[in-house]
């Protein structure tokens, strides 16, 4: 079983960073890849970035392409999204998620098997 622990959120005015850390338990995350996704209220859950495993491959949606960034650490099993340039609209609990088959950056929620309990983003105008 994996465990994925996300920090880094907070509240943080329009225009403004932060970064995500997801660190996971294990000794296979280099295997893995890695996405996150995020949720804002009355909202289904929707792909922000994901990357291989060996961190060759990443996709971005469209929304947050140019603003964050996916990288990955395997030496520390910890992935993490760059967020700059804020929006309101980016409000969201984001979650991390772990691909242990694939390994391949992927879009889809349903790639995923394991997932963190999310941490609270909100952007301030």
């Amino acid at each position: 079983q994996v465990q994925l622990v996300e920090s880094g959120g907070g509240l943080v005015q329009a225009g403004g960073s932060l970064r995500l850390s997801c660190a996971a338990s294990g000794r296979t995350f280099s295997t893995y890849a890695m996405g996150w996704f995020r949720q804002a209220p009355g909202k289904e859950r929707e792909f922000v970035a994901a990357i291989s495993w060996d961190g060759d491959s990443k996709n971005y949606a469209d929304s947050v392409k140019g603003r964050f960034t996916i990288s990955r650490d395997n030496a520390k099993s910890t992935a993490y999204l760059e967020m700059n340039s804020l929006k309101p609209e980016d409000t969201a609990v984001y979650y991390c998620a772990a691909d242990r088959w694939t390994g391949v950056a992927g879009i889809e929620a349903d790639q995923y098997d394991y997932w963190g309990q999310g941490t609270q983003i909100t952007v301030s105008s």
